[in-house]
């Protein structure tokens, strides 16, 4: 693989995460789904969570727990250490800052990296696994809490 090719398949990996938190953060689904391979593993449990198997499993779970529109939450990564194993595999770590309404005046505010393993499938990038470790998740619990409107 050329240097070109290379830097072209690092960038349609750092396109598949900001696809990743994009739909995430906007409880889009259907679409957040494709992103994963069907045998995808998502390992939560260094940061005290679940250990799934499956993509459809894996999706379910998030939706159960974030899917409400009430529970807003906000992913961003960034500083990515991309390695290309193969022209179909490849592995990276990416530096995550979330911030997750839990309840009107109870917010996560979490630090971390996800670890994660990627499979080209058809032409497509897709999550093959990812487990995420957290520096630190602080709840917040602000005595005046007030929601300013939204600029557009």
């Amino acid at each position: 693989m050329s240097t070109v090719e290379a830097l072209h398949e690092i960038e349609a990996l750092k396109q598949l995460k900001a696809r990743y938190c994009r739909l995430l953060d906007a409880k889009d689904w259907g679409a957040w789904r494709e992103l994963f391979a069907d045998d995808f593993v998502s390992d939560t449990t260094p940061s005290g969570g679940k250990y799934i198997e499956g993509a459809d499993d894996f999706v379910a779970f998030v939706r159960r727990m974030l899917g409400s529109t009430r529970r807003v939450t906000v992913h961003q990564v960034h500083a990515p250490e991309l390695e290309l194993i193969s022209a179909s595999n490849a592995r990276g770590i990416w530096a995550l800052h979330d911030i997750v309404r839990l309840l009107p005046g109870l917010t996560m505010d979490g630090y971390g990296h996800y670890h994660e393993t990627y499979e080209k499938q058809d032409g497509q990038w897709r999550f093959k696994s990812s487990t995420l470790t957290r520096l630190r998740a602080d709840l917040k619990t602000p005595i005046l809490s007030i929601r300013l409107p939204m600029r557009r």
